[in-house]
């Protein structure tokens, strides 16, 4: 697999966000998650991605199992900031990061990670005292870098200024576009990779699709309700036969454009099985035209989706700037 910069990292250009191992889009399995990273790894993928609140825990404990047994030395980025309950709050305060990232380092079995990310921007906390801490943690080796997630361009230049920003998360794939209105550009400006999570739209775009959900994460996402779940089904079916026309995977065409959109950004789509992680490792060998761009643009269009991408249980702490 090529390779793209994460700091001063190189790195597969197709990273592994390892949410699923959470049982946030249905049950799994600690036999079948170690079989998933490992097809991940023998594929060229270094870079996995993971946080605090996937499954409370375990999806860091997942890959601590998988380190311990295999003895491979990929990057590792973890989040915290979210403090699960109801409501949900955002906590980025010293005290908390930092009990947080040492019980994520107990699970890995790590007494550094590569990347640390907030995974949200608490509003009433001066972003100097949070990226105060982060600095702190970098001086002290606990931490190669700090991230961002959900955040807008703003934020961004105003933590770069009081300490270089490794990396910035937001969702970004054919079906979510707000990075492209200034984030985007403001990380190639800046030198920051842009990590790009949930490129394959939760699962929507694949060969086959996906059944109306009935409960877990998606089941509470306005895109994954009636009546815009049909509707923004009949228009990705439309694509599907776009790239099965062509021979290709309809989530490896997926990612190819999501690679094609900037050398800086780097996605991480996940998967439960190593079945699934097969059906998208072949987007580096698709090279997409014009003319494959631009039929692309007339069959999801920017903005195409209905629903907004997350329900209002999950925006606490999601900059929007547009």
């Amino acid at each position: 697999m090529k390779t793209r910069k994460l700091g001063r990292h190189g790195v597969g250009a197709i990273g592994f966000g390892a949410m699923s191992f959470g049982g946030m889009f249905g049950t799994t399995d600690e036999a079948t998650s170690l079989a998933t990273l490992d097809a991940a790894w023998d594929a060229g993928i270094t870079h996995f991605d993971t946080a605090n609140i996937y499954g409370m825990g375990l999806s860091e404990t997942v890959i601590g199992r998988w380190l311990k047994t295999r003895g491979h030395a990929p990057v590792i980025a973890t989040k915290a900031s979210i403090v699960d309950g109801t409501p949900r709050r955002i906590d980025n305060s010293d005290a908390h990061l930092r009990s947080e990232l040492e019980a994520s380092l107990r699970r890995l079995g790590r007494d550094h990670v590569e990347l640390f990310y907030i995974h949200r921007r608490e509003a009433g906390r001066p972003l100097e005292e949070v990226i105060g801490t982060l600095s702190r943690l970098i001086e002290e080796g606990k931490i190669g870098g700090y991230g961002l997630s959900e955040i807008a361009p703003s934020t961004l230049r105003l933590a770069h200024e009081i300490h270089p920003c490794m990396a910035v998360q937001n969702e970004y794939s054919l079906w979510s576009r707000q990075p492209e209105l200034g984030l985007i550009q403001a990380c190639a400006e800046l030198g920051t990779t842009f990590v790009a999570f949930s490129p394959l739209a939760r699962g929507m775009l694949g060969d086959t699709p996906l059944p109306l959900p009935t409960d877990g994460f998606r089941a509470r996402n306005p895109r994954f309700t009636e009546p815009a779940f049909s509707r923004n089904t009949a228009k990705i079916d439309a694509f599907r036969v776009f790239c099965r026309e062509r021979g290709w995977a309809t989530a490896a065409t997926a990612l190819a454009w999501t690679l094609q959109q900037g050398d800086h950004i780097l996605p991480i789509p996940g998967t439960r099985s190593a079945a699934h992680l097969s059906e998208w490792l072949a987007a580096e060998r698709i090279s997409l035209g014009a003319d494959d761009l631009a039929a692309i643009s007339r069959l999801l269009p920017a903005g195409f989706a209905e629903g907004d991408r997350y329900g209002d249980h999950q925006l606490p702490g999601v900059e929007r700037y547009c």
